[in-house]
């Protein structure tokens, strides 16, 4: 505690993002973005000038809003809405919608399933065997999400008018690999410019993310996250993967399309705005600018 009270007597800014955040005061979200940036990223954010990939992420967060992006965002809605431009073969059934865990009929669900929080990121629990599913520790973690308005944590602003709501999709499942892979494709003004795919997140060792360009070389730099020491293989479905995400990103400044490769057949995983809030830092630095050239606002 005397550490804390320090650290806000020497920064009083952080002071007041402790206040925001536990919702004492409310800071307008560019002052808000401006202390939290320089707190995680250490430097000082240039919003009215950006020219990194973090920072243009910080000014599309502030000045390119549409209510669109809610739809977007929303793990339920975003299914119609994207198979209303690429297909309904590239969705994973949806088992149900429920809008508080007391309506889940666990009775009527099979063997094996996934729920989702419908409004934020990490609201997830798998199940793999529903007779050894621990359903009150699945409530504990789906309630305490729902209780949760994502938009407060990095002024996403997309996040903020979702309604919280639980679903529940079908168990998928890879006979090739036992971890599905995602595959977060990087659309910059509607074209792909690079991917990434994150590695080992059960690992004692910690998560590796890996970039890649178009034609799948493996990109020299890290963001946040170590590289892991593998060449994964090309996703059979690459090309027919990048002619969807830009179809999905027409008109959008920056977005990310994920999708997973399961038994040879692509499926829609989700739509990102501001992947890692935006406050991810490069190794070497020089790519948060690169990746930034690629941006225009």
């Amino acid at each position: 505690m005397i550490k804390k009270l320090i650290n806000y007597i020497k920064n009083p800014d952080y002071f007041l993002l402790w206040l925001d955040m536990k919702r004492i005061i409310t800071l307008n979200d560019e002052l808000y973005l401006k202390i939290l940036y320089k707190k995680i990223v250490g430097k000082k954010l240039n919003i009215s000038n950006p020219q990194t990939f973090n920072e243009k992420l910080q000014w599309l967060k502030i000045n390119d809003r549409k209510d669109l992006y809610t739809t977007m965002v929303d793990k339920y809605e975003a299914k119609e809405y994207v198979a209303n431009i690429i297909g309904e073969e590239y969705i994973i059934p949806t088992l149900g919608i429920y809008n508080k865990f007391e309506d889940i009929y666990f009775e009527r669900l099979p063997n094996q399933f996934v729920i989702k929080c419908t409004h934020d990121s990490g609201g997830v629990v798998i199940c793999k065997d529903k007779s050894n599913f621990d359903i009150k520790k699945a409530k504990n973690k789906i309630n305490k999400c729902l209780k949760k308005n994502y938009y407060y944590l990095g002024r996403e602003w997309p996040y903020k008018n979702i309604k919280p709501r639980i679903i529940i999709e079908k168990y998928m499942e890879d006979t090739k690999n036992d971890d599905l892979i995602d595959y977060k494709i990087m659309c910059f003004n509607g074209k792909v410019k690079c991917s990434f795919i994150c590695l080992n997140r059960r690992s004692k060792t910690g998560l590796n993310v890996d970039f890649y360009d178009i034609n799948w070389n493996k990109m020299p730099f890290e963001r946040h996250y170590k590289n892991s020491s593998i060449i994964t293989p090309k996703p059979e479905q690459y090309d027919k993967m990048v002619e969807l995400s830009e179809k999905l990103s027409q008109n959008i400044p920056f977005l990310r399309v994920d999708f997973y490769e399961i038994n040879g057949k692509i499926y829609f995983g989700e739509l990102t705005f501001f992947p890692g809030s935006g406050m991810e830092e490069f190794t070497p630095d020089e790519w948060d600018k690169k990746l930034g050239d690629f941006l225009i606002l």
